[in-house]
């Protein structure tokens, strides 16, 4: 990548290489890991969904008494990483996760299948459970349950806005003479943009 053919503006490049990933065969084009870091300053990664993003953030939502909320509610700061190997791309994403409005939250959780969000309903993630049988079971007597009428959004569902702090993009290349682009956003808002030695 030529410096004065990359925008001055993190969220158009990745637009253009998140349309990219789509037109490709990769699965899940938006599964991005997010690390979080527990009160031990013990870091931790998981796959989530990247629901929606914009000059605000990226957007993603989760069970509120997860690990990953754990964590969040301890410390904020978190990381991204959208892991197109295959397509020799790979955009990194330090920031701050913030909750999500309860009317954002309901509308998305509106927007999912019924067994999506009878799903919601079933699982105490990251807490211990006996048999996977368990699930199941509790998953039939949910659907039992909400068969007739609207799933109600559970107190323990929502969801985090992550707001930038730096946006790091890296492009394979021939002899390992890797593009890397980040760029960093200054107090004032502005995004600054550096070329990184591979």
């Amino acid at each position: 990548m030529h410096s004065e053919n990359v925008p001055d503006d993190p969220m158009e490049l990745f637009n253009s290489w998140l349309e990219v990933v789509k037109d490709s065969e990769i699965k899940d084009p938006t599964a991005m890991s997010v690390a979080t870091v527990d009160e031990h300053g013990q870091p931790f990664q998981r796959i989530v969904l990247l629901k929606r993003f914009g000059d605000d953030g990226f957007v993603f939502f989760t069970n509120l008494e997860s690990r990953k909320a754990q964590h969040i509610a301890i410390n904020s700061k978190v990381s991204l990483l959208f892991p197109w190997h295959t397509l020799e791309k790979q955009v990194a994403i330090t920031g701050v996760a913030e909750p999500l409005s309860k009317t954002e939250v309901l509308k998305y959780f509106m927007s999912r299948p019924k067994d999506s969000q009878i799903a919601a309903w079933v699982s105490k993630q990251s807490s211990p459970i006996s048999a996977r049988k368990a699930l199941e079971t509790k998953f039939s007597e949910m659907k039992a349950k909400f068969a007739k009428g609207d799933v109600p959004l559970p107190k323990f569902w929502g969801g985090y806005i992550v707001k930038p702090t730096s946006i790091e993009f890296w492009q394979g290349g021939e002899n390992r003479l890797h593009d890397r682009f980040i760029y960093e956003r200054s107090a004032d808002e502005q995004w600054a943009k550096s070329r990184l030695a591979p």
